[in-house]
């Protein structure tokens, strides 16, 4: 048996706040490791103009390379069609004991998403902070969960995303590594000389 949280998003890109989040969980909630799923096709965001999946994972990996507790797992990049969280959930062994970690405006949501009470019955919820959705409504919508000790950090993929897109750069809103990725392959217009 494991004792897995897992990280799911778009992770377009991946930033800090992501992997802040997985380090409050892993110290929170005394799991084995923190899995970092990149959304293969996201419904939610049907509309949204993401980056294509495989930039989305390599980015993944190399926001989550050297850290031991730490992993990227692909299985929703891999997966035809829409992501589901549920099917993912149902993806892992029966045995795995198994956290979402969640922003509380993502948490605030799951009413809404694909078989919504067969994923609460799977697995425990641990929230991190976001500007604009308060913990009331979070456990209105799904109950009680765990809230992450964490800094509240603003930062959203669609922020960095505008702010790239408008000219500015985003180095050290995200790892290095993943820095360099996104200049080598000119993601979000950043076209920036090393």
């Amino acid at each position: 048996m494991v004792k897995r949280a897992l990280l799911g998003g778009t992770f377009d890109p991946p930033h800090l706040a992501h992997l802040v989040a997985g380090e409050a969980a892993y110290r929170a909630l005394g799991v084995d490791v923190i899995t970092f799923l990149p959304a293969g096709a996201p419904w939610q965001k049907a509309d949204d103009g993401v980056t294509a999946a495989h930039h989305r994972w390599e980015m993944t990996r190399q926001a989550v390379a050297g850290v031991d507790y730490f992993e990227a797992d692909g299985r929703e990049v891999d997966r035809d069609g829409w992501t589901y969280t549920i099917d993912t959930v149902r993806s892992f062994p029966d045995d795995d004991e198994t956290a979402l970690i969640l922003g509380s405006d993502a948490a605030a949501g799951i009413p809404s998403w694909q078989e919504a009470d067969e994923l609460l019955e799977r697995v425990s919820v641990a929230v991190a902070e976001r500007p604009g959705t308060d913990r009331n409504a979070v456990e209105r919508a799904i109950g009680p969960v765990d809230w992450l000790d964490m800094p509240l950090l603003p930062v959203s993929g669609t922020q960095l995303r505008a702010h790239a897109a408008a000219g500015g750069s985003i180095r050290f809103m995200v790892r290095e590594s993943v820095w360099d990725y996104i200049v080598a392959n000119r993601l979000y217009g950043q076209d920036f000389a090393r």
